[in-house]
This record gives C-alpha cells, sequence and structure tokens, in this order.
C-alpha cells in the first residue's frame, strides 16, 4: 500500500473533500430534524454547499496541478457516501425511494467490484461515462427537488423517483458492455 505524504493528504482539493464528508451528519441530522420548512431549507442548503464543494475540488486540482492518487478515491468516495446519506434520508419520507436506494446499490457495487476486477488486471480505468455523469446529474436533481420543495405532492416525487429509477436501471445496463471490452 503506498504511504502518502502530508503535502497530498492535506492539498486543498483533498481538504474540500474531508469537508464534504464532515457535512453528511450535518446533513441528516437537519433533514431528520426538520419540522419547518425552514429545517429543510437549512439542510438543502447543506446539500447546496457540499455539491459546490465537489464541483470546485475538482476544478482546482486540474487547474493547479493537486491532482494525487488519494484524491482520485477520497473524491468518488466523499460523492457515494453524501448520495447514499441523503437517499437514505428520503426513504425516510418517501417510500418508493427505496426503489433508488437498491439501484444505487447495486450500480455502485457494480462500479467497485468491475473497477477493481480491471485494475488486478492491470488495465487502467478512463473516468466517468456521458451516461453515468447524466444519471449523477438526474439523481441530484431527484434528491434535491423534494428536499428544497418540501411539501411536493407524492404523485409528483413518485414520478422523479421513477425516471430516475430508469435512468439508473439503464446507466448500470450500459456500463455492462463497456467494461467487457477493457
Amino acid at each position: 500500500m503506498k504511504k502518502y505524504t502530508r503535502k497530498e493528504l492535506l492539498s486543498i482539493p483533498n481538504l474540500m473533500g474531508y469537508f464534504r464528508l464532515l457535512m453528511i451528519p450535518v446533513f441528516v441530522y437537519l433533514y431528520l430534524h426538520a419540522e419547518t420548512d425552514r429545517g429543510y431549507y437549512a439542510a438543502a442548503a447543506v446539500m447546496g454547499i457540499s455539491s459546490i464543494t465537489d464541483m470546485f475540488d475538482g476544478l482546482v486540482a486540474r487547474k493547479f496541478n493537486m491532482i494525487t492518487e488519494f484524491g482520485k478515491f477520497l473524491d468518488p468516495f466523499a460523492d457515494k457516501m453524501t448520495h447514499g446519506a441523503i437517499l437514505l434520508c428520503l426513504w425516510t419520507r418517501y417510500p418508493y425511494m427505496a426503489v433508488l436506494v437498491v439501484l444505487f446499490v447495486v450500480k455502485e457495487g457494480f462500479m467497485a467490484v468491475m473497477g477493481l476486477v480491471k485494475l488486478r488486471e492491470g488495465k487502467k480505468l478512463d473516468g466517468a461515462m456521458w451516461f453515468g455523469k447524466v444519471c449523477t446529474a438526474l439523481l441530484f436533481v431527484v434528491m434535491f427537488v423534494p428536499i428544497l420543495v418540501p411539501h411536493i405532492p407524492a404523485a409528483a416525487a413518485n414520478a422523479l423517483i421513477a425516471v430516475c429509477a430508469v435512468v439508473m436501471a439503464a446507466t448500470l445496463i450500459l456500463y455492462i458492455p463497456v467494461f467487457r471490452k477493457m
């Protein structure tokens, strides 16, 4: 296992990744204890700050040549932990969110296992595909809307969940041949 230097572990983009991880329990607390619209808006603000930080950590890393091997692990790890926590919180209010929780676990589990298999075979992973980015963007919208609009009608929330479920399932199917070709 590679030893990481203090400079690498404490680079600005990695500090932003740690910050995102620290925002997870703050979001969970705010969301699960929200009793008014203001409480949900506070949770949405935390989610928004985390998302902006996610966007900027990559920009800073590329612009200032601060890309690290540890950061290549930390950034997607923080993304998955954040998305997982948000999905679980939303599941407490929207029962059909369970479908997205299951699809998320299956998709991310598949990606992790296949990524490890390909790395052991000496293959280099090229990063996210366009359809994976679309899926992640849609997932973000589907998670953000019910937080920002706490009184969204159940039918509207369920429609968002259904569309996202179809896109997540399609994304998983589209990744299968990508890994076969590697």
